[in-house]
Parts: structure tokens; sequence; C-alpha cells
């Protein structure tokens, strides 16, 4: 397949290995590529429609994009990144449409590797800026993406993908939140070296909350207030949406709508979602007044 990019960092675009056998790099053979097929099946359900086929995963490395893999010591394909790449107000960009890892080895972070593996990757294509879409209920995505690799988030698309046939999007539409990954700047860098400290649930709890959560069996959302005047606001979310969906769907509906309403209300103000913190069995995240601040 044709690469792109310097000769001095094939190498590591090529191949990156874990200290635990795992090893990170483009899908390579026909039969890599129909496992990838395989693996977005595994994810999504089997009746998922929009699975990316195998010819389009090499047409999209041909052009630039991603489609790497995360292979087991045994060469078994457990996880893989795939990603297109576009142009925005002149200047390279790289949307990362699909991360997945196999459910029994999402505790090995094997996801945060492949995703430091796309950003190399497109930092020696010259792209700086990295987008992809999330489930602003998803609490531990959520937490992965804003806390762990340090993205912000100050877009929000209503039903971005209509009805699928994934399981995983049953119920409560697909909204979806759109972070912003800069790849080279200093939060970024200094989070991913672990050099940054995010804030924990105490450094935060002192700042006001637009939906603060009514305790039940499951937290229920209050009406969110779009009118508080400060330059930090937090917006609670349910730590377990797909457990909610299972238990009390209405109240699943009920918290897509109040965090539609809230995380709208303050995007269009200006704020700029910038950490998740957890609190039992909801979350947060912090949004701060930074209408002036270029993203």
């Amino acid at each position: 397949m044709t690469r792109t990019g310097d000769d001095a960092g094939a190498a590591l675009r090529d191949a990156v290995p874990g200290t635990d056998g795992f090893e990170i790099r483009p899908l390579r053979t026909r039969a890599e590529l129909i496992a990838c097929t395989q693996l977005q099946r595994l994810v999504w359900g089997v009746a998922f429609s929009e699975i990316v086929p195998p010819s389009l995963l090499l047409a999209t490395q041909r052009a630039g994009g991603v489609a790497a893999g995360a292979f087991a010591p045994d060469g078994t394909l457990v996880g893989f990144v795939f990603g297109i790449p576009g142009i925005e107000h002149g200047r390279p960009i790289h949307w990362s449409d699909m991360l997945a890892v196999r459910a029994d080895l999402r505790d090995r972070h094997l996801g945060e590797r492949l995703k430091r593996w796309q950003r190399l990757d497109a930092l020696r294509r010259g792209v700086r800026r990295m987008y992809w879409s999330f489930d602003p209920l998803e609490s531990r995505n959520a937490y992965f993406n804003l806390r762990r690799l340090g993205a912000r988030v100050r877009e929000y698309y209503r039903d971005m993908y209509g009805e699928t046939d994934s399981p995983l999007h049953a119920g409560i539409g697909t909204d979806r939140l759109i972070p912003v990954w800069e790849l080279d700047s200093p939060r970024v860098i200094r989070r991913l070296a672990g050099e940054d400290h995010p804030p924990t649930a105490t450094d935060v709890g002192h700042i006001p909350v637009v939906n603060p959560p009514i305790p039940a069996t499951f937290p229920v959302p209050s009406e969110p207030d779009l009118a508080i005047d400060a330059p930090l606001v937090r917006i609670a979310i349910p730590a377990n949406i797909q457990l909610l969906k299972e238990a009390a769907p209405d109240l699943a509906r009920a918290w897509r709508e109040t965090t539609r309403a809230a995380l709208e209300g303050y995007f269009a103000r200006g704020y700029v979602a910038e950490e998740v913190t957890r609190h039992g069995d909801w979350s947060t995240y912090l949004l701060r007044a930074a209408a002036d601040e270029p993203l």
C-alpha cells in the first residue's frame, strides 16, 4: 500500500508494539481488512448496516487516511481505528470515524494506544487538528476524550446518524458531540505526557451545575438553568447510559432532552467543554466561558 510522510517516521508509523506484546500498525493484508469488518460487527452488532468494507479501508489508506489495528501476540486483530483526511479553511484535518476494541480487552488501554498512534501518524502527514464524534451521554467516552486525550468540545450535532440498526444506538437517537483535538497544542502534549493533572470532583465541587441530578434509584435530571452567569459551569450526565436505557428508558430519554438543551444553550453562549469529572452514579462536563479563545 502506498504511504505518505517522511522516511524518518516510517518505523514508528508502521508498528507500535507494547510491553504486553500487543502491536499497533496499519492493516496490511486482505485477511486483516476482512477481520476488521468482522470486528465492526462484533462491536456494533451483526445487523449493523454501516460497516466500512475492505475496499474502503484500503482506499482510505491510499488517500492519506488511517486504517490501523491493534494485534494480539498471536496476530489476532482485537481493535482498530479508521479515519479519513479532509481540508478545513485551506488546511489539512483528519476525521476519526471509528475506534473500537474487543470488549474483553478494554482494560488494556488499547483504545488510547490506537488514538496515540493515529495522532502521530497525522502529525507526520502535516495534520494538526483531528475531529470525531461521540454520544454526550456516554460518560466513559467523554472521560476518555476530554480528560485523557485533552480534546475540547463546543459543537453539538442533533441526531447526527439518524436511526441506525446498532443496539448501542437504540432508544435515544444519535445526538453527538464533536471534539476538537489540537494534536500539537501544549494542553494535549502535557495531557498525553502525564504532566497535566485534570481537576478532581472535589476541585469542581463549588462550580454551579446547570441540571443538578435529583437523587433516586437512578439519578433524575432537573430542568436546566440556561441563564447562569459564571466563568465555569457544569452539566451533569448519567454515569451509565446503557444501563439506564435498559432499566428506565423514559428516564434515559429525559436525560437526552435536558442535556441537549443544556449543552446547546451554553455552547451558543460561547462556552467550551474542557473536562469531565465523576461523582458516583453521575458525571459532569466542566465548561469554560471562552468565547474569545479560538479552537
